[in-house]
This record gives structure tokens, C-alpha cells and sequence, in this order.
């Protein structure tokens, strides 16, 4: 007797239609494999950077430290020349004062003589010869002209205001009818040297009455 074909059971059915489905692809697991080996690439490279880091590090240093030792020096040789300006300023001042007032002493020698001269022209009496008092009067005037040419020039205050960096007050003598303070006699003339005072005027001032 001929045996039933066996007719298949629900659980086999299943598991065929299991197999029938398409799988499930791996290659998601391999891409998130494949980043990670990315990402492991890129950290190996950060690292490596950051080992040469030291040296960029050092470098940008020295270069900060010589930066700022240019600028040191420019400050240094700016001031340098600054400084050398005003010495060679001084310098100039110094030669150019020493040329005005080199004369200085020899016209302190002179004015006495002037002061000599000027006397025996106001001394000259009517008696003398006028070739005499001609002769005196010239003898002052070239004296006069001679220290005019090398700066030097008289202080005769008659009338003006008292004035103590170029007069000495030899005496005070009441006399109501000038203002106060007023030179009202020179008794020797003073002198000036290329505007420094080389002799004060000798005067005598007037001072309000009592």
C-alpha cells in the first residue's frame, strides 16, 4: 500500500519564510568600523601636531623676545640721538657764549681808562686850549666806538626808573619834585657786554620826602 505524501508543518512553513526574507546588511557594522578607524587617524594626527606644538611654541617665543628687543633698541637709539642732539646744542651754546663774552675781563681793564677820559673832558676848564679838550673828546669818542663794534655799550640811567639788576645805588636822597625810585645823578656809568652786565651804573635815587 502506497505511503501519503507527508504534508508540511506550520513550523516549517515559518522558517522558510524566514529564509525567503532579504538579511539584514552588515555593512552598517563596517561603516561605524570604518569611522572609528577615521577618527583614530585624526586623534593620531591632533597628537602629532601637538608634539610639534613645543617647538612652534618656543619659536613664537623667541620671536616675541626679539620683537621686543628691537623696540629696546629703537627706544635706546632714539634717546641716544636725542641726547646727542642736546649735547652738540649745549656744545654750540657754550662756543657761542664764550665768543660774545671772551672779552669779558679785557673790557673790565678797559673802562677805567673810559671813566679817565671822560673826566678830563668835563674837567676841562675854559682855560685849557681847544686843541686839548678836542684832542680828550676824540680820544673818548674812538675809545667809545672801538666797544661799541665788540658789543659793548653804556648804562646812563639819568632820569629813569631805579633798576637793581643794572644799578647799584650808592645813596637815597629825598626830592619831592620826581617820582620816587628815579635815578637822579650817575656818579659812574655801567656797561653791558652783548646784553650781560660787565659794570653796574653807580646812581644816586630819589626817595619820597618826609
Amino acid at each position: 500500500m502506497a505511503k501519503d505524501p507527508q504534508t508540511p508543518t506550520e513550523e516549517e512553513l515559518a522558517r522558510a519564510e524566514r529564509d525567503a526574507e532579504p538579511q539584514p546588511d552588515d555593512t552598517t557594522g563596517d561603516d561605524a568600523d570604518l569611522e572609528g578607524v577615521v577618527e583614530d587617524v585624526e586623534a593620531s594626527e591632533a597628537d602629532a601636531e601637538a608634539l610639534e606644538n613645543p617647538e612652534a611654541d618656543a619659536l613664537a617665543v623667541r620671536v616675541e623676545e626679539l620683537e621686543q628687543a628691537l623696540t629696546e633698541s629703537k627706544d635706546q637709539a632714539a634717546r641716544a640721538a636725542a641726547e646727542a642732539q642736546n649735547v652738540r646744542r649745549r656744545a654750540e651754546q657754550d662756543v657761542e657764549k664764550a665768543r660774545k663774552f671772551a672779552l669779558e675781563k679785557f673790557v673790565k681793564e678797559l673802562l677805567p681808562v673810559v671813566d679817565s677820559l671822560e673826566k678830563a673832558s668835563e674837567s676841562m676848564q675854559e682855560g685849557a686850549s681847544e686843541v686839548h679838550r678836542e684832542g680828550v673828546s676824540m680820544t673818548l669818542k674812538l675809545q667809545l666806538d672801538v666797544l661799541n663794534k665788540f658789543g659793548v655799550e653804556a648804562v646812563d640811567p639819568q632820569g629813569e626808573p631805579f633798576d637793581p639788576q643794572v644799578h647799584e645805588a650808592m645813596t637815597m636822597v629825598p626830592n619831592p619834585e620826581v617820582e620816587p625810585n628815579t635815578v637822579i645823578e650817575v656818579m659812574q656809568k655801567g656797561y653791558l657786554l652783548n646784553g650781560r652786565l660787565v659794570r653796574p651804573a653807580m646812581v644816586v635815587v630819589s626817595q619820597a620826602a618826609n
